[in-house]
């Protein structure tokens, strides 16, 4: 079972928030969103196209791993 959807509307505008770790730049910019169970995943240079949504528990478990 795909779990991983992409999706073109996920969330509002007003729910997504730039990495910390993104530059000034605009360069190397990702978004999230949290959304009710799942979280959005979104390049912010082209915010109008697809975004990678993903459990809630999958992210997690992403975050501790690029974390470790």
């Amino acid at each position: 079972m795909n779990t991983h959807t992409p999706a073109t509307e996920p969330a509002p505008e007003s729910a997504w928030f730039k990495s910390s770790y993104s530059d000034g730049t605009g360069n190397s910019c990702v978004e999230v969103a949290a959304l009710v169970g799942r979280v959005g995943v979104r390049d912010s240079k082209l915010q109008s196209g697809p975004a990678l949504v993903v459990p809630s528990a999958a992210w997690s478990s992403f975050v501790a791993f690029a974390s470790a």
